[in-house]
């Protein structure tokens, strides 16, 4: 199941009236949306709603049914379990960035952006980015994991040549273990211009 579906399935199974509707659809071979909402006092767009959503998950078998010419739909389980299984995997980064942390970068130099170095001077704690002009400027508070910090104690300044991002990591005594985290930060200073990337 994907977060799409599993958001759908989240939502409407929090509802109070989920357990209600689900012990109706147990108890009949099938049932219209005026039928159960009228068995519940329920307003028949919120069952149609539900019906739906679980239609669109296969949890529900959807069929076209005609009353007095006029078309409608009713509704049957087809399971006795619903599962919420989400793969990550693709979540996870690559298991392979040699190519991303060949990369090298340095500190842009119209970065507006300000480095709150931690109480020992050892890494950077927080970033913080302004974003807009004016009036409408707005401030990004990042705060930053430990190695993170301490590989972005090490960025090169603007006035600096460029660095690969490996070295960079390793003279901040940061294992490549933490990789990802490190990508992922510096896309989102990529994101706001605070870095300059230079490809190999």
């Amino acid at each position: 199941m994907d977060f799409k579906k599993a958001a759908i399935l989240g939502s409407y199974i929090s509802k109070d009236y989920a357990e209600p509707l689900f012990r109706l659809l147990a108890a009949y071979k099938d049932i219209s949306a005026s039928e159960a909402a009228s068995r519940l006092s329920m307003h028949i767009k919120t069952v149609q709603d539900f019906l739906e959503a679980m239609a669109s998950l296969d949890i529900l078998e959807k069929t076209k049914a005609t009353e007095s010419k006029r078309p409608y739909f009713r509704y049957a389980l087809k399971t006795r379990n619903i599962k919420m299984d989400i793969d990550l995997a693709p979540l996870f980064a690559d298991t392979k960035p040699n190519d991303k942390i060949a990369q090298r970068i340095r500190e842009n130099k119209n970065a507006r952006v300000r480095f709150t170095i931690s109480r020992n001077n050892q890494y950077i704690s927080n970033i913080y980015i302004w974003i807009g002009e004016g009036r409408e400027r707005k401030e990004r508070k990042l705060n930053l994991s430990i190695p993170q910090g301490k590989f972005l104690y090490h960025l090169p300044f603007p006035s600096a040549n460029f660095q690969d991002i490996a070295t960079i990591m390793n003279s901040a005594g940061v294992s490549m273990d933490n990789s990802s985290e490190i990508l992922d930060i510096l896309k989102e200073l990529e994101d706001y211009k605070v870095i300059e990337i230079q490809n190999p």
